[in-house]
């Protein structure tokens, strides 16, 4: 019973493991649809993120025109900032998520000072 017991979290262990690594070799370059729903509203824009490493680059594409972004990706992990302009005043916005296989992903947000939002994300 022992030695069952064992080999059980020895094969769990070496899943985890695996599961883990397969999540860390995901790269999001290229283009993303995103839905993000905020108490205001919901938007539809699009992000195009260049990956290298664990550095992320990129661009912000939605009703508030078009801004750069930067982040990181972390094993199964990314974040990434933009700085947009609503209505006359600068605002960054601060994206968290997990990233749930090759071509979707999804986390929440922070609207700078106006509230947090939730987003998911799709692979164009």
């Amino acid at each position: 019973m022992k030695r069952a017991l064992a080999l059980t979290s020895i094969l769990i262990a070496s899943l985890v493991l695996v599961a883990g690594a397969a999540q860390s070799d995901v790269n999001v370059t290229g283009e993303w649809a995103f839905t993000v729903e905020t108490p205001q509203g919901s938007g539809t824009p699009t992000f195009t993120f260049k990956q290298e490493g664990e550095k992320l680059t990129g661009n912000y594409k939605g009703q508030f025109g078009e801004a750069p972004l930067t982040g990181t990706v972390k094993g199964g992990e990314i974040k990434f900032t933009i700085k947009i302009s609503a209505q006359g005043q600068e605002l960054m916005i601060t994206y968290t998520g997990k990233i749930e296989s090759k071509d979707s992903m999804k986390g929440t947000a922070v609207l700078g000072e106006i509230g947090e939002a939730t987003w998911t994300a799709k692979r164009k």
